[in-house]
């Protein structure tokens, strides 16, 4: 190829970043208002509350009751339905579709080396890149506010994850493809940023604690003899549940289903393990109700440990404002998008079909994860640990969209930055007043939030 024809596909990248521009500018990123017409939030959360395990919706209403933080992690539909309201660029890439602060972290590439990067996809689907920076941007304001920062700290905060996004698209816009394909962060990057000793003392505890977070561990926390010594899930209800019943072929069937998903060479791999034990588990914030489990297996050869996370896939909440996914199985879909937007993933991620023609996908429970205290974060550390989720993004979107044009519409001044910092916080009072709608159902009796949220 010649130069002259690279510079002609990067002058119409150029063009359509400017072409967006025109129909959405960067200052119309920044406002948010609510429609007269806009849909009742609780509504959103009743309406995915029926598909769910109805013994589990209360816990979810009970996490999310905890705080605005914790309401706006489990309110990505509510979130979706409103920047489906407004205009958008056009300029697609795949999105997380819940990329807030808490899904960012750590966790074990296939080298067993710590990276950072976004680390929940239930919700990835094509769309707009600027939904996915709201999302995050929306997360900062709440959790700055939460942690105490009045408004001008909040918005420093969240601008430094969209001065992080824009100068990290900037920065992978001027190299190759490949490049961009094999960029990550590691452990060591993310502590280079990290200057007070305070910050860094907590820091090296989360890596040490991640490092630890292994199946071997999960098998001393999880689990406990039999009387043949045999180890077997405990029953901690409602949390953790073993399925006592489950039938030995149905096990094996969806078992045989997510085999056939893996690559070749995985599937020798997971052949060294046997099944030994399952259960139900409830997880996250948004998750909760969704059918969730964990399988037990045993090195056929040295009896070591491996705990599976065998998660439900159901339709991205995106999936009702964009173009459907091309993937029917939504745990095929989940896989995808993970994969296309890591840069390293977990080896045995896969999806099979479950009883009811019901949609998983599975993956290690715990593979070295681990995150932020975001609770505990002080103003400074929030926006840097902000900048840093903003770069990681950039690094995921740019894989699948046109950085050359996304580039170009972000700028180089600081417009973009700013209008995520008015976002985030028109988006932040949106989601405080969304959280009272909440406390008044729970208050009126509407609907049923648990005694505790576990």
């Amino acid at each position: 190829m010649t130069k002259e024809t690279v510079a002609d596909f990067a002058g119409e990248a150029a063009e359509q970043g400017k072409a967006a521009r025109k129909r959405v500018s960067r200052s119309q990123l920044g406002e948010w208002g609510a429609g007269p017409d806009r849909e009742d939030p609780v509504s959103i959360l009743e309406r995915q509350a029926a598909t769910r395990v109805p013994e589990l919706v209360p816990i979810r209403y009970a996490r999310m009751r905890q705080s605005p933080f914790t309401f706006l992690r489990g309110a990505p539909a509510i979130m979706a339905a409103d920047l489906a309201q407004g205009p958008n660029t056009g300029l697609t890439v795949q999105l997380c579709g819940d990329a807030h602060l808490s899904n960012f972290g750590l966790y074990a590439s296939p080298e067993r080396n710590l990276v950072f990067d976004v680390n929940d996809f239930d919700e990835t689907l094509p769309g707009p890149f600027e939904w996915d920076v709201k999302r995050l941007a929306a997360s900062v304001a709440v959790a700055a506010r939460d942690n105490g920062c009045d408004d001008a700290r909040a918005a420093s905060a969240v601008e430094a994850a969209g001065r992080g996004y824009r100068e990290t698209m900037h920065q992978l816009a001027g190299t190759d493809s490949l490049t961009v394909w094999y960029e990550l962060v590691d452990v060591d990057q993310v502590a280079e940023l990290i200057q007070k000793p305070k910050v860094r003392k907590r820091f090296d505890k989360t890596v040490s604690s991640a490092r630890g977070r292994t199946s071997l561990q999960a098998l001393n926390k999880l689990t406990e003899p039999d009387a043949n010594g045999v180890p077997r899930i405990k029953n901690q209800p409602p949390l953790l549940v073993p399925i006592e019943s489950a039938d030995g072929k149905e096990v094996d069937d969806v078992f045989a289903d997510f085999r056939r998903s893996l690559p070749d060479e995985r599937r020798t791999l997971i052949d060294r393990y046997r099944v030994v034990d399952q259960a139900m588990k409830v997880v996250g914030v948004g998750s909760v109700g969704t059918r969730c489990f964990i399988v037990l297996m045993m090195d056929k050869e040295s009896g070591s440990p491996l705990f599976l996370q065998v998660k439900e896939a159901e339709a991205s909440v995106l999936a009702a404002h964009l173009k459907a996914s091309k993937y029917h199985h939504q745990g095929h879909r989940v896989v995808v998008g993970q994969r296309l937007m890591q840069s390293v993933s977990d080896v045995f991620l896969g999806w099979a079909t479950g009883p009811a023609g019901r949609f998983f996908y599975w993956r290690q429970l715990r593979d070295m994860k681990g995150s932020a205290d975001i609770a505990n974060l002080a103003h400074r550390e929030l926006a840097q640990y902000a900048g840093l989720c903003g770069s990681v993004l950039a690094r995921a979107h740019a894989r699948s969209g046109d950085r050359v044009a996304i580039a170009t519409y972000l700028g180089t001044s600081d417009r973009f930055d700013r209008a995520m910092g008015e976002f985030g916080l028109a988006y932040g009072d949106q989601t405080h007043a969304d959280r009272l709608s909440l406390l008044a159902a729970i208050e009126s009796g509407r609907i049923t939030a648990a005694a505790q949220a576990y």
